[in-house]
């Protein structure tokens, strides 16, 4: 058995591999320098020296220019899509960072990494070395062989995957990992442009090789190949010869191998320590140089190494000096506490832990207790009584929470110790343990910690507990920190604790077989109901420094917190739809579907699904030649989504009919046919859940069902709001909409004087903006204008270009360009206030609403325009759709107050957008709107005066 084990390293594949890990979470120094891909190339050379201590090592490296490949075939790799700007700035990091560590950077100008990983491995096995090529790049599988493997990174929480010969084989269904080619040549490479045989995918490829044993022998049985794959593999028998002689990795490379100089050492303290610093790498500086200063002569004589682009590889020479590994060198330092760390070193050891391996109930110590008798229950209210805060989490038959019954809830106060209580299912039974707790639920006194916490609310409030004191609930703080990011508990649990929580699918399964809870083990749900509340417990504790540390804890306990209760009363009392209404639509939705059906096919001439993108785009496009380069997705069929079909809507009266046909399906089957299946069982109504988590601009979603997506725009589509109806005869539907909040909202930063004025004297503001752009009097301006003005009026918050505008009103670009070159010379202080909100984003990378609710820019100084672009138009557009959206959850949570207060019967049962809609007692109605409009309108504060439209009606749509 070979002692001596080797590690080769594709750079370039561990590059990308790391891009796309913290794409969503990238790593940014203080300059604004994304380290993202460096720090992961970092940490999977470390953990591999750590983990697998190899004896020897090196990092194989692409060298600009092409190869011997594109003399055989120009086109190769010709169609890779640009590299992302990101991985082009971290490629000579990536080098100082490798040479730092004293590891060989092996490269050869004509040949790729592949190539030169080959020659070296093939060479090293044959000089009694175990060889691993670590990379994710499925091409490596034809050099496997024994004693050389692939050596797949660790990645999520998943452990690094070995696969040898016996892998490889079972993998591709093959008898020789060296066949692992000829299956390439025959499925091609998009990303490389390696052509393959058009039509034949990777399974038949490998049914193919597996059959025939290689291209050439399959070649010599073409007689036995039918159909329409053998008949593409016939007529492309050169392509895929060329096709394999591509993917084939070179496997005489003129580099000589020379295990002294592969030999692994201790880091070079005088480059890897400044080059540590330039990256912001605190806490690998300390894993990577514990001990400095080190002797600069301590890291031996490696100068052959220094320059590998004027030394070939094939110049290597043995390094002098004591060779010890560098896990020795590091002296593998435990990881410091979170508490202890700067800023920048916790965000790096965050990064660090999202890739490593993860603590779990098995290995982590705790104290998980079973609380199933009163005396137990009693002592243990009796701790939560004297307690500034606990944290806790209910365990139910139910996602819904309307409809759930509590199965258990479990309490934690300590971190690494949790209180796990059984609820019985009979009802009374149930009833009386609950009673128990609701003395400490409604102790106002105490801070109340949950993930989630508006779900455990709700349950509570099933039982007759209304959760009282303040709240803080980890996943909304969470949603604050990082708005763009995901919030389960699972996911913080990974990135701030290195924690992997048990998974409910190990307790119940998923899917169509998912059980319930109350058919777990007692043992079993025990210790995850008590995980639960005990990782949720860490978590606050990490979180609530971090919303201190950006000043946004009042946005939490001011605005998210206190909106919690008023969405939980909303969603419980619900809405009442309809249902004879909706069966109505849905016939009517029918008929029009089939006639509308009808004149699609009289169109084209012939029938055909119109629901069928592919069969769609051969009429639009083969049959009808709408468009002569018309777009392919993929998988080569053409594509045909609303943004293809809108461009041609004016170009062939078919267009139009098929994007009539899909809003029909969709009124049909997404809200028609769909609302009548979620009326509650129980109440008779609709309870939509609304959640405060998602859009990073602030504003609220909802799903089941979806509000925000409800057609406004059509006829068809507000007839939906027809079946949205008030409880009883004796209330009836009040509709209050903020009127044109976000543009108030830039009058109001930006101060601009135009706009203030029309708005606070109830002047129509696009009435006025037409007025100015087209210079003409205010009784002048025509529909047309005004029409015009109202494009640009709600463009420029989402920084429309003139190719835009001239898009969406059908003009020459020429024309837009001078209306909106007359709006920006009209309202200059509108200019000015989007300039100097892109330079102050610009300074400090984030946008910020007026009650500092953040949007991060990490794109804001890129040297790619689009992404720029896109950064900047984020920044102006976040500050007022998130304060638009922080204005309305303000008079939300006042309207709620008003409500309680004086004890109406009247209730708020709807959000969409910046609308609220009440169930309202008839007595209570003029009431209700005078203190509704104030409310609203005086919820923030602003120089321009808000307005707001009120309606009321027997349905929601007369309402509106």
């Amino acid at each position: 058995m070979p002692t001596k084990k080797l590690f080769l390293l594709d750079a370039m594949a561990l590059i990308y591999r790391a891009h796309f890990a913290f794409m969503k979470a990238p790593r940014l120094t203080s300059t604004g320098l994304n380290t993202s891909c460096v720090f992961g190339v970092a940490n999977a050379i470390l953990e591999v020296i750590q983990k697998e201590k190899p004896t020897h090592i090196g990092v194989a490296f692409d060298l600009p220019g092409g190869t011997f490949r594109n003399d055989w075939f120009p086109e190769y790799k010709a169609n890779r899509q640009e590299q992302p700007e990101d991985i082009t700035i971290a490629i000579p990091y990536v080098k100082k960072l490798v040479e730092a560590m004293d590891i060989p950077l092996l490269m050869l100008a004509g040949y790729e990494a592949d190539d030169v990983i080959g020659t070296l491995a093939k060479q090293a096995a044959k000089h009694d070395f175990e060889v691993f090529m670590m990379t994710p790049d499925k091409d490596y599988g034809q050099l496997v062989e024994d004693h050389i493997y692939i050596y797949k990174p660790a990645i999520g929480g998943k452990d690094a995957e070995k696969l040898g010969v016996k892998e490889v084989c079972e993998k591709w269904g093959i008898e020789h990992p060296e066949q692992v080619v000829d299956i390439l040549g025959l499925m091609g490479d998009a990303v490389d442009n390696i052509p393959g045989v058009p039509g034949v995918g990777e399974k038949t490829a490998a049914k193919l090789i597996a059959t025939y044993g290689s291209i050439e022998n399959m070649y010599e049985n073409a007689d036995k190949l039918t159909g329409k794959v053998g008949e593409a593999i016939k007529n492309n028998k050169e392509q895929a010869l060329l096709s394999k002689k591509l993917a084939q990795i070179e496997l005489n490379v003129p580099v000589e191998f020379n295990e002294d100089f592969l030999k692994i050492t201790h880091p070079k303290p005088e480059l890897m320590g400044p080059l540590l610093d330039e990256l912001e790498f605190r806490t690998l500086r300390k894993r990577l140089l514990p001990n400095e200063p080190v002797p600069a002569s301590s890291s031996g004589d490696s100068s052959q190494k220094s320059n590998p682009s004027t030394a070939p590889v094939n110049a290597l020479k043995a390094k002098s000096g004591t060779q010890i590994s560098m896990f020795e060198a590091m002296g593998a330092p435990a990881a410091p506490q979170i508490a202890a760390q700067t800023p920048f070193e916790e965000e790096e050891e965050l990064q660090y832990r999202a890739n490593s391996v993860k603590d779990t109930i098995l290995s982590k110590v705790h104290e998980y207790h079973l609380m199933d008798t009163p005396i137990l229950r009693k002592s243990l209210i009796q701790y939560l009584s004297n307690q500034e805060e606990f944290c806790f989490d209910s365990e139910t038959t139910s996602v819904d929470a309307v409809d759930a019954e509590v199965v258990g809830l479990s309490f934690a106060y300590y971190a690494g110790e949790a209180f796990y209580v059984p609820i019985p299912s009979e009802k009374e039974e149930a009833q009386a343990v609950m009673n128990e707790f609701k003395e400490v639920f409604e102790n106002e006194s105490i801070i109340k910690i949950g993930q989630n916490i508006k779900y455990d609310l709700m349950v509570l409030k099933n039982y007759g507990i209304e959760l009282k004191g303040t709240l803080f609930d980890t996943m909304l703080a969470h949603y604050i920190i990082e708005p763009e990011q995901r919030h389960g508990m699972d996911y913080l649990a990974n990135i701030y604790l290195n924690y992997e929580p048990v998974s409910i699918e190990t307790l119940i399964g998923k899917g169509k077989s998912q059980g319930s809870m109350r058919d777990v083990a007692l043992e079993k749900i025990k210790d995850y109901a008590a995980e639960d509340a005990d990782i949720t417990f860490q978590l606050k504790h990490i979180l609530a420094p971090k919303l201190a540390d950006s000043q946004q804890q009042k946005l939490l306990q001011q605005v998210e917190m206190p909106l919690v209760k008023v969405l939980a009363d909303m969603e419980m009392e619900g809405v009442r739809v309809d249902e004879s209404a909706l069966q109505e639509m849905s016939s009517v939705l029918e008929s029009d579907v089939r006639q509308i059906q009808s004149d699609i096919f009289n169109i084209a001439g012939q029938e055909f699904n119109v629901a069928s993108p592919k069969q769609l785009g051969e009429i639009l496009f083969e049959k009808l030649k709408l468009d002569k380069n018309a777009k392919k997705t993929k998988t080569g069929q053409y594509a045909t989504g609303e943004d293809i079909l809108s461009k041609l809507e004016n170009e062939h009266e078919i267009v139009r009919k098929i994007l009539d046909f899909r809003e029909l399906v969709k009124l049909k089957n997404t809200y028609v046919d769909a609302l009548p299946a979620l009326i509650s069982k129980k109440t008779g109504r609709i309870h939509t859940s609304y959640n405060q988590a998602v859009a990073a601009t602030g504003r609220l979603s909802s799903t089941n069902p979806n509000l925000q997506n409800i057609p406004i725009r059509t006829p068809r589509g507000r007839e939906i709001r027809k079946a949205f109806v008030p409880r009883n005869d004796e209330y009836v539907i009040l509709s209050a909409d903020y009127s044109q909040i976000e543009l108030r909202i830039m009058a109001a930063f930006s101060g601009d004087e135009s706009m203030l004025e029309a708005f606070n004297q109830g002047i129509d503001i696009h009435s006025t903006t037409a007025s100015k752009v087209f210079r003409v009097g205010l009784s002048d301006v025509t529909s047309d204008m005004r029409r015009k003005a109202k494009m640009v009026n709600f463009g420029i918050i989402y920084g429309i270009s003139a190719f835009g505008l001239s898009q969406r009103l059908n003009i020459p670009r020429g024309e837009a360009k001078e209306i909106i070159d007359a709006y920006w010379v009209e309202f200059p202080k509108i200019k000015q206030f989007m300039d100097d909100t892109i330079n102050k984003a610009r300074e400090v990378k984030y946008a910020e609403t007026i009650l500092g609710r953040r949007r991060y820019l990490r794109d804001i100084n890129s040297q790619n325009m689009t992404d720029r672009g896109f950064a900047e138009r984020n920044a102006i557009n976040a500050p007022i759709q998130g304060s638009a959206a922080d204005m309305i959850k303000v008079a939300m949570i006042n309207i709620h107050d008003f409500m309680k207060k004086e004890q109406l019967q009247s209730r708020m049962i709807l959000q969409v957008h910046d609308e609220l809609v009440f169930d309202a007692h008839r007595s209570e109605v003029d009431f209700l709107k005078t203190k509704v409009d104030e409310l609203m309108c005086t919820a923030i504060p602003l120089t321009v005066k808000m307005e707001t439209g009120m309606g009321i009606g027997q349905n929601w749509l007369e309402a509106h």
